[in-house]
């Protein structure tokens, strides 16, 4: 659990530049991940459900960061 919290720590000192650029990153590898499966060359498929929460946990920071600036 502790390992989850210091990656949103880490996520959140990013920049959305950088943020942008481990999204777009993260969206290649479960492109990766999702065709290695389907030729059954994948050692293990959780990676990527691991992959899909880190782009779902990107994609919150984005949003977080786009909000605080629309309060501002």
């Amino acid at each position: 659990m502790a390992n989850l919290k210091e990656k949103n720590k880490e996520l959140r000192q990013k920049t959305p530049a950088e943020l942008t650029n481990d999204l777009e990153s993260l969206k290649k590898e479960l492109f990766r991940l999702r065709f290695q499966h389907s030729i059954k060359q994948l050692d293990n498929p959780i990676t990527i459900v691991e992959t899909k929460k880190n782009i779902a946990r990107v994609l919150t920071v984005l949003r977080e960061k786009e909000i605080q600036n629309k309060a501002q």
